[in-house]
């Protein structure tokens, strides 16, 4: 893909499938929306846990974003790698795989691709039958310009950082057991070559008609924003109730709305659009980042060293109790607008 312009890099961030069709659904304020925000939006303190620590973030991205990786396009001995780190992850954690293995493989064209998927079953009986998916792609380009000799991009924050949360997540559920709902951690591949691995796997997910409560996913979360009000920003934020709901669970403004994911359409750039597609239910990407903050976009500069990992280990101690009172909660709290 060849990025012309800063309006078109803008355009195109998070995922590169610039042909999506535009969802045609009317989505107004509906008043049992409003009903659940007024419910979970009291103000309280939670417990921030320590459920990473900065420099165990850093060993991870370290691994993904790693020069023998090559930059894990789909298809290269690269992102097989990635794929088998993060398998060896799941296994430890104790994670059953969701399919008879970890990979759920896939074809594109001769390329043999494939998300990895495990799975975390509910504890109680009849909410362990509702899903929360937790997610983000591991796969990134291969190779960008040519800058000062180097062609590999790394893709840290593009999503090595992403894919260090869903694992940090993971293994903090997997640890305490406590999740009454049952809980998907995926790592798509395929992104980059337009949302196939999500789509995929959503599909896929639809025909075993599982419940799906609602779909998060981790997208560029390694660098922080300047002179915001909050710590990360929800694409389609208008769509649904969720950025009020994890504000209620957060007992502060930790997500908001980005002006530059909305003007973009963000909401149907990455792995999270798939899942609303399939499910038609409140599906939303995760970030800190619209690029108003990071220069190094599908750029071979996107490396470990641009990161901030104090910064990502706050955010995703931070969203672990929110999620946690997410997959516990006695009713659906998150609904579409």
């Amino acid at each position: 893909m060849k990025i012309i312009t800063t309006l078109s890099l803008l355009a195109l961030f998070i995922g590169c499938d610039s042909n999506k069709t535009t969802t045609t659904e009317t989505l107004g304020t509906q008043p049992a929306a409003k009903e659940a925000v007024k419910e979970v939006t009291t103000s309280k303190t939670i417990e921030v846990k320590e459920v990473v620590t900065p420099d165990e973030l850093k060993g991870i991205i370290s691994f993904l974003a790693s020069d023998e990786l090559k930059g894990r396009d789909t298809g290269s001995e690269g992102i097989n790698e990635a794929a088998n780190y993060i398998e060896t992850k799941f296994k430890g954690y104790g994670l059953k795989p969701y399919f008879e293995t970890y990979r759920d493989n896939f074809a594109i064209g001769e390329i043999d691709a494939y998300n990895v998927v495990g799975y975390l079953e509910g504890t109680d009986p009849k909410l362990k039958d509702e899903f929360i998916l937790i997610g983000a792609h591991y796969d990134h380009i291969g190779t960008a310009k040519d800058v000062n000799g180097d062609t590999i991009a790394n893709g840290a924050n593009d999503n090595a950082a992403g894919t260090s949360g869903v694992l940090s997540l993971a293994k903090y559920f997997s640890k305490n057991k406590s999740n009454k709902r049952s809980i998907i951690f995926a790592t798509f591949t395929a992104e980059e070559k337009g949302l196939l691995g999500s789509k995929h796997l959503a599909e896929k997910l639809k025909e075993k008609n599982i419940d799906l409560y609602t779909m998060i996913n981790l997208e560029m979360i390694g660098v922080p924003f300047v002179g915001r009000d909050y710590e990360a920003f929800i694409t389609g934020h208008e769509l649904s109730n969720l950025a009020e709901v994890m504000n209620g669970y957060a007992g502060e403004k930790l997500i908001g709305a980005s002006d530059v994911a909305k003007k973009y359409g963000l909401f149907k750039r990455s792995d999270n659009y798939a899942f609303y597609q399939a499910f038609k239910t409140p599906c939303h990407t995760v970030s800190s980042c619209d690029l108003s903050n990071f220069d190094f976009y599908h750029h071979v500069d996107d490396e470990i060293d641009k990161l901030d990992y104090p910064f990502m280990a706050r955010l995703i101690n931070k969203l672990a109790p929110v999620l946690e009172q997410m997959v516990n909660a006695p009713t659906r709290d998150i609904k579409m607008n």
